[in-house]
């Protein structure tokens, strides 16, 4: 059952952001989103800094949000892999807005600088 039914929300806005915030949900679900399956070992390697503990509780929070699926086979050794939902694969429009709109921030704090070293 979704997380989403622990807590109360005062808008939309709250929920979305709680479902996606933190450092590690963002990147986790682009990295699926725009590339597809991955295994645990290969989502830790693409995240530099994350531990194996944040990752694997990230993980378990997206798939209990719906958001990642997570497909076990039954092999020696473990094979894991985690891919996008459909609910989850609805956010990546989001996730791009959010990426373009930082682009287009950083572009302006740049050119502000740089008007501002030139006084």
């Amino acid at each position: 059952m979704p997380r989403v039914f622990d807590k109360t929300f005062n808008c939309n806005k709250e929920l979305t952001l709680s479902m996606i915030g933190g450092k590690w949900k963002m990147l986790i679900l682009w990295r699926l989103g725009k590339e597809g399956t991955k295994r645990f070992g290969e989502l830790k390697t693409l995240m530099p800094g994350v531990t194996q503990r944040m990752l694997v509780n990230q993980l378990r929070e997206l798939e209990e949000d719906l958001l990642v699926r997570r497909e076990v086979y039954p092999v020696v050794p473990p094979k894991v892999e985690y891919s996008l939902t459909e609910v989850g694969q609805s956010l990546i429009p989001i996730l791009e807005a959010m990426y373009e709109w930082g682009a287009d921030y950083t572009e302006m704090a740049h050119a502000l600088e740089k008007t501002e070293d030139n006084r």
